[in-house]
């Protein structure tokens, strides 16, 4: 924990999980605050973080530093009914009318204008900041202040954002306006236009894709449905919050179960160096009464989140977060990652408009739902299946259907992604660096070429009995020689019964002399997790590999490795786990095949699966 922060004594009665009550929260706040504050500029318009420059360029990123710790002093600020310890708000007035005087001007203080780039993503937490705080900062400004103001956010009105979860950037500035009084035809068609792309973008139990292809990850809960639920809420427009806040509640449901029992959130997506504003959605839905959760298991899930980064060194001895997951990690990160980027953290901190007296802070706090049982839940819409277990608290997502790959782009190896490409995904492991051997990854090898998985084709997913499915094909690519091989496919099932996977693999197509090769889970030696890549059916060799970039979770990663020959069409079967408990690979009996379908014959009760092909389906049979 950093000397910046100066947290209470933990309240083990009020929250017998984590201590953390809201003084902590608050506490979290001030410190980061004031430690990033260090950094700014005399009129305090750019806060120029210190680390390497993202690809916007060092005056980009000092707007950030400016708009995204705003938003954390917002919140903070609101959530105390105006109280403000330390004049953020006198300080971020400041800066707002000297950044805003001569907009583009290569001087100390001067914003960039808003066009098609980083300030447009910016514009929004200046926006909601100001928004949350108009009666202590906004109203007190000079009316010549407030036109400049204006005037630099209507530039995200009238630029085209990316095609994505960037079009509710101009809706906050709309929101904002119109809450101020200052709204018109353009603030109106900003906010229509947003909410007409995201009723496009849903598909189904409260998950939406983040744009018109299909990325599922955290932008659903800190982008796609804080922005509407929580502009809704200020306004107090019951129709939009019932309308949004169904589909939030919705959400919630499967979300929720992706908080590990040591708090971590999934490791899966881009943009993860955001970290514990994985909770915004969580606390989002306390606050507006949008959630399936009781009060005392959100706060649960919030703290656990945001106890288990800073028990773990995301804000160094500097008081500031670092480019990374735990401390700094490169591998983590995106290009548009700058110094300032991993205070989209501030989101979280939406818990703090819920007052002292809300629930959200009074009820104790509960156990999360991976600590109540065992789960195996399907979501078809985004191709997911969520897979925890209670005794070790570890939640896996295996991944048959997001795949970041716009639906206007070719598939390329040289783009692949291991934030969205491998099979599957932890909380607490970390997908390898580009650079050394893929985990959890099933490759064709095409004259010693390994294949990519790129755009992923969902084919179903489903639950119950204890057992849970998801299945996806995918046109391998390649990096060198031909980027594809004619007729040639992927159809991988995953099942998954207690601790335990069977992944399941059949290979149409493939060229004389290939090879297929399947890895397991990346884990450390100082890591007290068990694994298995148990070889069940059409593998001819087994070993271990090594990554020694490591992961987010560990400097140097080893995982288990299955290969074999496979021309034409053939059928690889393979147990996996991953357990903070000793595993044996003994979760199955047996795997019969015979050229159309694959059964799995399970240990214990005896419970079967068949798995058909043409057309995939997975059935679960009663036990014989």
């Amino acid at each position: 924990m950093s000397d910046h922060i100066q947290l209470t004594a933990d309240d083990r009665e009020l929250s017998p999980h984590t201590g953390y009550t809201r003084e902590h929260w608050e506490a979290v706040a001030d410190g980061l605050l004031r430690a990033a504050w260090r950094w700014a500029t005399p009129r305090g318009a750019l806060l120029d973080l210190p680390g390497r420059p993202s690809g916007s360029g060092v005056r980009s990123d000092g707007i950030e530093g400016y708009a995204r710790t705003f938003l954390a002093a917002a919140f903070r600020t609101a959530g105390a009914g105006g109280k403000d310890p330390d004049g953020m708000l006198e300080r971020y007035a400041d800066g707002l009318a000297a950044g805003t005087a001569t907009p583009g001007r290569d001087d100390a203080e001067s914003w960039l204008p808003i066009r098609s780039g980083q300030p447009m993503v910016e514009s929004a937490s200046v926006a909601l900041g100001l928004r949350l705080t108009r009666p202590w900062l906004w109203d007190q400004l000079e009316e010549g202040v407030q036109d400049r103001a204006e005037a630099w956010l209507r530039g995200a009105l009238r630029h085209v954002p990316a095609p994505n979860n960037w079009y509710f950037f101009p809706y906050a500035v709309a929101g904002f306006l119109e809450s101020a009084g200052r709204g018109d035809a353009e603030t109106a068609r900003a906010r229509e236009r947003a909410e007409e792309l995201l009723e496009g973008w849903y598909r189904g139990q409260g998950w939406y894709a983040d744009g018109d292809g299909r990325a599922f990850d955290h932008y659903n809960g800190w982008a796609l449905h804080l922005y509407p639920v929580l502009d809704a809420f200020l306004a107090g427009d019951a129709a939009r919050l019932s309308r949004h806040g169904a589909r939030l509640r919705e959400h919630l449901e499967s979300y929720a179960l992706l908080f590990g029992g040591d708090g971590a959130p999934i490791h899966f997506g881009r943009s993860l160096t955001y970290r514990f504003a994985a909770g915004a959605a969580v606390g989002l839905g306390a606050l507006t009464g949008n959630t399936p959760l009781s009060a005392g298991a959100s706060r649960r899930l919030i703290s656990g989140c945001l106890k288990h980064f800073l028990d773990r060194g995301a804000v160094g001895a500097d008081g500031l977060l670092s480019l990374g997951w735990y401390g700094p990690h490169a591998a983590t990160l995106q290009a548009y990652s700058g110094p300032a980027s991993p205070y989209w953290a501030s989101k979280a901190f939406v818990s703090l408009l819920a007052p002292a007296g809300h629930e959200l802070w009074t009820a104790r706090e509960e156990p999360a739902p991976v600590e109540a049982a065992d789960r195996a839940l399907a979501l078809p819409g985004p191709g997911l299946l969520i897979h925890s277990t209670r005794a070790d608290g570890i939640v896996r997502l295996h991944n048959h259907g997001s795949d970041h790959v716009p639906p206007h782009e070719g598939e390329s190896a040289a783009a692949a992604d291991p934030h969205y490409g491998r099979l599957a995904y932890s909380t607490v492991t970390g997908p390898t660096s580009d650079a050394n051997t893929a985990d959890n990854h099933f490759a064709v090898e095409v004259d010693g070429v390994p294949s990519v998985r790129r755009r992923i084709h969902p084919l179903g997913a489903g639950d119950g009995g204890g057992f849970g499915w998801a299945a996806s094909w995918h046109r391998p690519v390649f990096a060198s020689g031909p980027e594809t091989v004619p007729g040639l496919r992927v159809e991988s099932v995953t099942v998954v019964r207690g601790p335990y996977e069977v992944r399941v693999h059949r290979v149409v197509g493939a060229p004389p002399g290939a090879r297929v090769t399947l890895t397991g889970w990346a884990t450390g030696r100082e890591d007290e997790l068990a694994t298995v890549l148990e070889p069940l059916l059409g593998w001819s060799e087994r070993g271990e590999v090594r990554a020694p970039e490591g992961t987010a979770y560990t400097r140097w990663a080893r995982m288990p490795r299955l290969s074999g020959p496979a021309e034409g069409t053939k059928v690889f079967v393979a147990l996996a786990a991953l357990s903070g408990e000793p595993v044996e690979g003994a979760g199955v009996a047996g795997v019969d095949e015979d050229g159309r379908s694959v059964e799995v014959r399970w240990s214990g009760d005896g419970s079967v699966t068949r798995i058909a092909f043409d057309p995939v389906e997975i059935r679960v049979v009663a036990v014989r």
